[in-house]
């Protein structure tokens, strides 16, 4: 009997969610784990403000999973903290889904959160990830074969054109790969705010140089004005038949290539 796999999405003010499993009960608990550290995470911002506005490293140990999480990937990567905030929901939702102490789940052992952009893998089964590298002849035309061996993997993507996060520079996809989302996503952050200047190719190479400073990314993917860069361990890279459109008019069934029954 073939193993189904569930696509469950949903919507949080600016949390867009999706979130792959064979564990319907997994998914599930990852969603009440998203809800209730988001609650968590809202009362900590309101009472503790520089939290949500430093652009700049925040070193904190407090009570609270989320604000650790997103305060040690601010201090390794030299950004703010809420540069890690999607990567830091995805990471807190993939250890519900993994977590072998509960009765009440059945852990996932095919499992994928991705939050904004922001992807952590831990899969048995391979997962096909595409990279929207803004609006040029990358665009949507190459992805990343994750694999049992590259997990578990966090993957952070930020970008100058597209998006609503902030970046300083002029990327249109840095794409980080780290032994979290958390991580991924402060690094992608970093390294996007160093690919800039008129020499668009200087400008990748400074960025790409960078990465290895940063503790636990094993790898960067930069793309700038049709001219690409990589450095460190990637996953395997595959090209992406049929029309780009589709996929760009529903990212929720694009993203991901792939059969997947669709968890409501």
């Amino acid at each position: 009997m073939k193993l189904k796999i569930y696509k469950y999405h949903f919507i949080k003010k600016e949390s867009d969610i999706t979130l792959i499993s064979e564990s319907k009960s997994a998914i599930l608990k990852a969603k009440e784990g998203f809800f209730r550290h988001r609650k968590i995470l809202e009362k900590y911002v309101t009472q503790n403000n520089k939290f949500l506005t430093s652009f700049s490293p925040i070193r904190i140990k407090s009570e609270f999973e989320i604000v650790n999480l997103m305060s040690e990937a601010s201090i390794l990567c030299e950004v703010g903290p809420m540069a890690a905030v999607a990567g830091a929901f995805a990471d807190i939702m993939m250890a519900l889904m993994k977590e072998e102490d509960d009765p009440n789940i059945i852990p996932a052992k095919i499992a994928l959160v991705e939050n904004g952009g922001e992807i952590v893998v831990d899969s048995e089964k391979e997962m096909k990830i595409a990279l929207f590298a803004g609006y040029n002849e990358l665009n949507l035309n190459i992805g990343f074969l994750i694999e049992n061996k590259d997990c578990p993997i966090g993957i952070g993507t930020s970008s100058a054109t597209i998006g609503h996060a902030i970046s300083l520079g002029q990327a249109d996809a840095v794409t980080v790969f780290g032994k979290n989302a958390t991580l991924a996503d402060g690094a992608a952050t970093r390294i996007a705010n160093l690919v800039k200047g008129a020499d668009v190719e200087k400008s990748i190479k400074n960025a790409l140089d960078a990465v290895e400073d940063i503790e636990g990314v094993f790898g960067a993917f930069i793309s700038r004005d049709n001219k690409i860069g990589q450095v460190g361990k990637l996953p395997k890279i595959f090209k992406i038949e049929g029309d780009k459109n589709i996929v760009l008019k529903n990212k929720f069934e694009g993203l991901f290539p792939g059969k997947f029954e669709i968890f409501k």
